[in-house]
């Protein structure tokens, strides 16, 4: 142990993970061997989502623990709030030194690389850019510093972030240190619209288990997911380097590790691009805890939700949850056990494919979008009077979200029960109460449908 006050807080954050890589999660690859056997130590939390299946939204929400429709950051490309009070401001204010390695997006969208210092959500130590899928490639990582002068960063990737963050922890000893390590990986290079790899790597998995949903539906998995599988497997690899790390400068027991994604990947199966959709290969991930506070925590049950993870670390460091944040700390619950209260359901806002809002219980996924001539006209926008039921599924006999029951009359109750769940989630995220249409009856599956020229025999 230090003699320092606190522990040491470091988040390593990936991009577009799914939760099913992991082999706690089924996956028989073995991808994830680092994740699982720290997520058996610490705390697996098992029902993990983000609440914006959107990089820069999902960011601004895990910074500060507030909807991104709170911060008016419901859509890439919006600048963090200056007045915004994020993690970074809250562990300097007790004496931690804060630092910034890899993909920020919550910058000027003018600028793809450097990050002025009033946009760094109060970080002090940066080595980062504000879009890193536009300023580096796989073997090609550019960064830039505080002073904002670009850095040239050997190896893969991954391995980049990763050399950095390890010099960045070695030469932490005098007073805590709280850092947020940022991979691109696994998300897609943009420009070419592809999923590279380690050299050698995307060999091991081609043609290897493909997710149901994905073996179901298609779109681009077959060209993209063995490079996809790649990208994971070094990242886990990452991830051991870095225990090995604080393991070796004797910070292991003195740091609290939390791994998690901003959102899923669904490979262009529920629209034209990888996510921004309620189901649960755009919203779930991968998440567990390690360090002081979390070992044996056990495999949780509840559903937690991205904006629980802010008040949780806080509270992991002794320090209080602010009133502001919308979250609420996992650790009470691991103290407290069900004696403190904790939600059965989680709140989904999605933005820019759709304007839509969902909620996810343990056996019920509800959706509902603008739809019609609003819809093109929502999409960017930060909330909408009217929505009609989108989308129904039931967890417990369809796990991967391959029927849709809304508009059956078979579960017009259940639309109705949770389209009230989700109207007081919506008023507690401090959006303004739509009118939500049912969706458009449909015959129950088997029945035929009646013509009107049946009807008039």
């Amino acid at each position: 142990m230090n003699s320092k006050s606190g522990p040491n807080v470091l988040v390593f954050l990936t991009d577009q993970q799914r939760w099913d890589c992991a082999g706690l999660h089924g996956n028989p690859l073995d991808l994830m061997p680092n994740f699982d056997r720290l997520a058996r130590a610490g705390t697996h939390v098992r029902h993990s989502f983000t609440c914006q299946p959107v990089c820069g939204p999902a960011r601004s929400c895990l910074q500060t623990g507030r909807y991104a429709t709170q911060l008016d950051t419901h859509i890439n490309g919006v600048t963090l709030p200056p007045n915004a009070r994020t993690l970074a401001h809250h562990f300097a204010g007790v004496g931690y030194r804060t630092g910034y390695i890899g993909k920020w997006h919550l910058g000027d969208v003018n600028s793809a690389g450097p990050v002025k210092p009033e946009e760094r959500g109060g970080y002090q130590d940066w080595l980062a850019a504000n879009q890193l899928e536009y300023t580096s490639d796989a073997y090609a990582t550019n960064l830039y510093d505080e002073q904002g002068q670009e850095k040239h960063l050997p190896g893969y990737r991954v391995d980049a972030l990763t050399d950095a963050a390890i010099r960045y922890v070695a030469t932490q000893r005098d007073q805590p240190f709280f850092l947020f390590l940022s991979y691109l990986e696994p998300h897609h290079q943009n420009y070419r619209d592809d999923y590279p790899a380690p050299d050698g790597y995307a060999e091991r998995y081609q043609g290897r288990w493909v997710p149901p949903d994905l073996l179901a539906l298609g779109g681009t998995t077959h060209s993209h997911l063995a490079g996809y599988y790649g990208m994971v497997k070094r990242l886990d690899e990452a991830l051991g380097r870095v225990y090995d790390a604080l393991k070796s400068t004797g910070q292991l027991e003195d740091t609290v590790l939390l791994f998690t994604s901003d959102h899923g990947c669904h490979f262009k199966t529920r629209n034209g691009e990888y996510k921004r959709s309620c189901h649960d290969a755009s919203i779930r991930v991968p998440t567990m805890f390690h360090g002081p506070g979390f070992m044996g925590g056990g495999d949780r049950a509840e559903l937690v939700s991205l904006l629980d993870l802010p008040p949780t670390l806080l509270d992991a460091a002794g320090l209080p949850v602010p009133t502001e944040m919308q979250g609420r700390s996992l650790l009470r619950r691991l103290r407290g056990g069900t004696a403190v209260e904790w939600p059965d359901d989680v709140f989904v806002q999605i933005s820019e494919a759709q304007n839509a809002r969902a909620i996810r219980t343990r056996r019920w996924k509800y959706c509902v979008s603008v739809q019609g001539a609003d819809a093109k006209a929502a999409c960017h926008a930060r909330d909408w009077p009217e929505y009609t039921e989108e989308a129904l599924y039931d967890l417990a006999s369809d796990p991967y979200e391959l029927i849709n029951l809304a508009g059956f009359a078979s579960h017009a109750a259940t639309c109705a029960v949770l389209r009230e769940r989700l109207l007081r989630r919506m008023a507690a995220a401090g959006e303004p109460l739509p009118r939500i249409h049912p969706s458009p009856v449909r015959p129950t599956p088997g029945q035929r449908t009646v013509t009107t020229a049946e009807t008039l025999e």
